[in-house]
């Protein structure tokens, strides 16, 4: 399945990651999900973007040198229009730490941060209109916002996109499906007290792969970590990993596939 066009506002379009190491990076994650990779804008310093069969999946960079900042997998959300969108972060109570700015002719970005402090991207698409492939192992497949709690968020979110809401179901996990034109394209989830105190509210990118179990033992053979193991739940088998460098990501075999 492909999905080579302008997303509607509020989708998650694209996933990127910014890493000390770009070339290592390239090697984990052409090894583990079969990409491979192609010089991108180079606006924020070196970047590529990792390919299956020669369609877009996802982005990577390298982080300016000397700075200690986080390595983590970033999810962009669309807009028809990314200052407006800035403009409305900032006055409902989040961050713009970078931009808006073009991406050479690829479109406009901005990096921001919700009131918890999760840190998210806004693309308004020229050229590059996100992810050109869905469905298949090795593509981003589902995003969700790991938070304390979803109350304190939920406003923020759908009044910066006009999301519709599926509501928290008493005596359910606190999990809220975040809808655009009545199909659920993210989630908010509360965590409580297992929200990582290192990382704090952060959002979580899944991709699928053919077999969680074997995409687990790659990610370990390849210098990466398990986090938490495979496990069966109403998504699929997911397991949630980290790079070597540290980013957290989740590895999925869908219920539906």
């Amino acid at each position: 399945m492909t999905e080579a066009t302008r997303r509607k506002p509020g989708t998650p379009c694209w996933v990127s990651l910014m890493v000390h190491d770009l070339d290592v990076t390239q090697e984990f994650y052409g090894a583990l999900f079969g990409w491979r990779f192609q010089p991108g804008p180079q606006q924020l310093g070196p970047y590529v973007r990792g390919l299956l069969d020669g369609l877009e999946v996802a982005g990577m960079g390298r982080l300016p040198a000397g700075r200690d900042l986080p390595v983590a997998w970033t999810t962009y959300l669309a807009t028809d229009d990314a200052d407006r969108t800035a403009e409305s972060i900032r006055s409902s109570g989040g961050t713009v730490a970078v931009g808006p700015l073009d991406a050479s002719d690829a479109g406009r970005m901005a990096i921001c941060s919700d009131p918890t402090g999760a840190v998210f991207g806004v693309w308004q698409a020229a050229e590059h209109v996100g992810t050109a492939v869905a469905g298949r192992p090795g593509t981003p497949v589902w995003n969700e916002l790991l938070t304390q709690e979803t109350e304190s968020v939920v406003k923020f979110y759908r009044t910066v996109f006009g999301y519709e809401l599926e509501p928290v179901v008493p005596a359910e996990p606190d999990v809220v499906t975040l809808r655009v034109d009545g199909r659920p394209v993210a989630a908010l989830h509360g965590a409580g007290k297992a929200l990582p105190r290192d990382r704090g509210a952060h959002w979580m990118t899944w991709f699928e792969v053919e077999d969680t179990d074997a995409a687990a033992r790659r990610v370990t053979e390849l210098g990466g970590r398990v986090l938490r193991p495979p496990r069966d739940d109403a998504n699929g088998r997911p397991a949630t990993v980290a790079d070597p460098e540290g980013a957290v990501f989740t590895v999925v075999r869908s219920a539906d596939r």
